[in-house]
């Protein structure tokens, strides 16, 4: 599978534990991040900024913190590291292990967002 990202910012975050490693991230299309920061903040941006960026790195972290809650129910237990926001056409997403990419499309009237999961095992 492609490390081009399906959309035009990307928040990543890397989790390590003792018997799993691998990363979790989520892209937005431009539209659709711009609206989420225009319904947090009561006015729309007019294009991808720094504050932009803050918001999908904590839009992440949050997603993530309730992966890892799950997952810890499960045995899973795993540190999570500072996100890593990147955006622009084409960018790239580099998970930093092997293992089975799953990639879970969401779609509403703003625009699509895309939560990439890789572990190594």
């Amino acid at each position: 599978q492609s490390d081009v990202a399906k959309g035009d910012v990307s928040g990543l975050i890397g989790m390590v534990g003792p018997n799993v490693r691998g990363s979790m991230s989520i892209t937005f299309d431009e539209a659709l991040a711009l609206t989420i920061m225009e319904r947090m903040v009561g006015e729309r941006p007019e294009k991808l900024d720094a504050e932009v960026g803050d918001m999908v790195g904590e839009v992440t972290n949050m997603i993530c913190g309730s992966a890892k809650r799950d997952l810890a129910e499960r045995g899973y237990e795993f540190g999570m590291a500072t996100p890593i926001v990147v955006s622009g056409k084409q960018h790239t997403i580099s998970h930093q292990v092997d293992g089975a990419k799953i990639i879970l499309p969401f779609m509403c009237d703003e625009g699509l967002a895309h939560l990439e999961i890789c572990f190594d095992k």
